[in-house]
């Protein structure tokens, strides 16, 4: 008796150790109609693109552009290349989600990419660590330095959940009407739906992780 329950406890570790959180099992995969819709709308936010905006720079109607992005219609190539295009991102790209793969992505120290996102400020640097191809959850890492010109600025607001982790310096957080003073080692999990960012620059220049996930549509 004594053995069994051993046994079964040992399953139950095996078990823990094999799915390492709380996460579900895989998603049913999405036809390719979805599938390149999907990465068509996640490269369109993350460039800051209305649909409006993309349909003009890729020369389609908006109301096909959202057909396309709702996985309603099989566009032509001609039109994924013209897509392509106004994204900046290769054909393939589309088609990546519908395949079967496990996305890594490898950043090399100081190799991130530097982007402009929309509220960026003077002073706030924002560079992209990591990019995950796959998925229905996007996860946008950032490492976030605010240089000596830097200013608060605290009306930052985006879907999703964000974790702040802070590197260096020290700053008074803001975030749904409250404030938290963050030192080298603090982190910060929030919903990123509330008004947030930082309020006081305590000490300059500062680093930290700003880690962003949110569902993609």
């Amino acid at each position: 008796m004594a053995e069994g329950s051993a046994g079964a406890a040992k399953a139950e570790a095996d078990e823990a150790y094999v799915t390492g959180s709380n996460a579900p099992a895989a998603v049913e995969r999405r036809t390719l109609e979805q599938a390149i819709g999907l990465q068509i709308r996640h490269h369109r936010k993350l460039m800051g693109l209305t649909v409006a905006e993309l349909a003009a720079a890729a020369s389609v109607s908006t109301g096909m552009l959202s057909k396309i992005e709702n996985g309603q219609i099989s566009p032509s190539l001609t039109t994924l290349q013209t897509l392509a295009a106004a994204l900046n991102v290769p054909i393939s790209l589309l088609f990546s989600e519908f395949e079967e793969r496990r996305d890594c992505s490898y950043v090399a120290a100081g190799q991130g990419v530097v982007i402009q996102r929309r509220g960026t400020k003077v002073g706030h640097k924002y560079e992209l660590l990591g990019h995950m191809l796959g998925g229905p959850v996007a996860c946008e890492p950032y490492l976030i330095t605010l240089t000596e010109d830097a200013a608060p600025y605290t009306a930052f607001q985006h879907e999703g959940t964000e974790l702040i982790y802070m590197l260096t310096g020290e700053v008074i957080y803001a975030h749904a009407g409250n404030s938290y003073h963050l030192r080298p080692g603090d982190s910060l999990l929030f919903d990123s739906g509330a008004p947030h960012g930082p309020e006081r620059l305590v000490a300059k220049p500062m680093t930290y992780l700003s880690i962003i996930m949110y569902e993609k549509e």
